[in-house]
């Protein structure tokens, strides 16, 4: 298993930088973050969560044709129809907040061999894929909260978990 980075670790923050090499390394890196996602019980896991400033993001929602390898992902296109969802993060444990997101998306990404493909999301899929982009851009789902309400939760999680300094 990985470790996985939660909130006040820096490399939370940074932008990643895209994948270069595609190679059997990589492969090895990906099945550990599928493990490391699945013994944590989470549905989406990025590369800086587990301390790689690299553009490259897991899924797994569960459902057939949804365990996915996303390497250099570029969000191309968002319907304008928003919807709320609860989001939690492995970064920010026990934290849970309703975020409001796109309700279908547009990708464009590599896979594990370097090939492009592109995919169309809703639902679920959808939302997970925004939320596992965003950290790719040093963005939380806390970002995504009313100050009020972000401040409140983090109060809370922080009564919860000692940050580490």
């Amino acid at each position: 298993m990985l470790e996985i980075y939660t909130l006040g670790e820096e490399i939370l923050r940074e932008k990643g930088t895209p994948v270069k090499i595609f190679d059997n390394a990589l492969a090895i890196l990906v099945d550990a973050m599928f493990e490391t996602m699945g013994e944590a019980d989470g549905i989406g896991l990025a590369a800086p969560q587990i301390g790689l400033a690299q553009r490259l993001f897991v899924v797994d929602t569960r459902r057939p044709n949804e365990r996915l390898v996303f390497i250099n992902p570029q969000i191309i296109e968002t319907s304008v129809e928003q919807v709320s969802y609860e989001e939690g993060c492995l970064s920010i444990p026990d934290a849970f907040a309703h975020i409001v997101r796109p309700a279908e998306v547009t990708v464009q990404a590599q896979d594990l061999r370097g090939k492009p493909f592109t995919i169309k999301a809703s639902d679920l899929l959808a939302r997970v894929i925004q939320h596992e982009n965003d950290h790719l851009n040093g963005v939380l789902f806390i970002d995504h909260m009313e100050e009020e309400a972000r401040q409140k939760l983090l109060e809370s999680y922080y009564r919860r978990h000692k940050r580490r300094d």
